[in-house]
């Protein structure tokens, strides 16, 4: 997860270096075609939670009907993501303040779709082996990806002049890198995966409320930019350009999070609840120390930081460094509240989770970024802090369900349906 911020950061700084329109486009663009496949993301990590349990109680005999059904709603949702993709990309020059952004906006997607059958089916094969274990194994993967993305990214964007068409042609690169390259060593349990359709409804149900609330969640966010597009090409460039330094925090601790859904999913199934606890009180003060040092670092060094990214342009530095001092106030419980949300899901805790989520974020972000964004006109910086509320609340609503074991029920559901299975 590290690498792949570092390869985010990396990219935006290379379309920066094309203009304010080219990154306000990419960034339009990239939450676009991320919200057409994070359905997708959310549904297949039912498989990470359903392996996970099937290992604890030690009925590895399903997992080849798991494997399968992911990879077929994995094809399915890809395909969809893809043909959307092609019939949204027209419309996002209507969605951007500068008709040049709303443009590029439009090339990058309906090239970066392409892709979407690729990330979707990296992330049922990522699952799959998270939920038994391995982390090594997606992480040279993702490794070598990335690598391909930025090498890319140099030779298409800088030495070739392809400009956003290059930035969305080395993204779908890395995407088949690491997807071959995850696929090679899983090759024998490929070839043994079986098909059954207790098996793919049994993913769907588990996995329906994560997708919903992802792709609901990612909604809003969608909103968020839509608005912050509308506002100027400055704006919009300022808020892409500050998101990857968030993610070098964020991500990380949802790295975190995949490892405590994977744990505690393992504990479930072997009836070993005690553990929940420990894992989640683990995995925060990991999360949250990590998340201390980048607030640290960014209190210090973000002015600095944003002029290096903004290629000379005063203007928009400006406005990105106040958007990262903006984010010091979210970045702990940004930690927390995705750990906690990891922990939810291992303990198959999926529908408070997804209520939550959802709730927090369309009643907090759209609204503040309404209000403060357009209203009062504070711009970018509005909506940043409606995002800060929406992770600060939704931190403290997740964690206080983990502390009092509200998860209980549904772990119990999930080891009778174990049973059930072994019946």
């Amino acid at each position: 997860m590290v690498s792949f911020s570092m390869m985010t950061l990396t990219s935006t700084a290379f379309v920066a270096h094309l203009g304010a329109d080219e990154l306000a486009g990419v960034g339009l663009a990239g939450i676009v075609g991320f919200t057409l496949v994070c359905f997708g993301i959310g549904l297949l990590r039912a498989a990470k939670t359903l392996v996970s349990q099937a290992v604890g109680a030690d009925r590895r005999d399903r997992l080849p009907e798991l494997f399968g059904a992911a990879l077929g709603l994995a094809v399915a949702l890809g395909m969809a993501a893809m043909i959307a993709g092609h019939l949204v990309a027209p419309l996002l020059a209507s969605l951007s303040a500068s008709p040049r952004a709303g443009g590029f906006a439009a090339q990058y997607l309906a090239i970066r779709s392409l892709g979407a059958p690729l990330v979707l089916l990296y992330a049922a094969l990522r699952e799959a082996r998270y939920g038994e274990g391995d982390s090594r194994t997606p992480m040279r993967a993702s490794l070598a990806g990335n690598a391909v993305n930025i090498a890319l990214d140099a030779t298409l964007i800088l030495g070739l002049g392809w400009g956003v068409r290059g930035a969305a042609v080395a993204t779908i690169c890395g995407n088949l890198t690491e997807l071959a390259l995850l696929a090679w060593p899983m090759r024998r349990a490929l070839r043994g995966v079986r098909w059954r359709r207790t098996a793919l409804r049994e993913v769907w149900a588990q996995g329906l409320p994560n997708g919903l609330q992802f792709v609901l969640e990612v909604g809003s966010f969608l909103i968020l930019t839509v608005m912050v597009a509308r506002m100027s090409a400055i704006d919009a460039a300022a808020h892409q350009m500050v998101l990857p330094l968030v993610n070098v925090s964020f991500l990380p601790a949802h790295a975190l999070a995949e490892a405590s859904a994977v744990l505690v999913g393992q504990a479930v199934g072997a009836n070993r609840d005690a553990l929940v606890a420990r894992v989640a009180r683990r995995a925060l003060l990991l999360g949250a120390s990590y998340a201390a040092i980048c607030l640290a670092i960014y209190a210090v060094l973000g002015g600095a930081i944003a002029h290096a990214l903004a290629s000379g342009d005063s203007a928009l530095a400006a406005h990105a460094t106040t958007l990262i001092h903006v984010a010091l106030a979210f970045l702990i419980a940004d930690a927390a509240n995705v750990i906690a949300r990891g922990v939810l899901r291992g303990a198959s805790d999926v529908r408070y989770a997804a209520v939550v989520g959802i709730v927090t974020s369309w009643l907090t972000t759209p609204p503040l970024t309404w209000a403060l964004g357009v209203g009062l006109g504070l711009g970018v910086v509005g909506g940043w802090i409606g995002v800060a509320v929406e992770i600060i609340v939704g931190a403290s609503l997740f964690w206080l369900r983990v502390v009092r074991a509200g998860w209980g029920p549904a772990a119990a559901a999930a080891r009778r349906s174990i049973a059930g299975g072994a019946v």
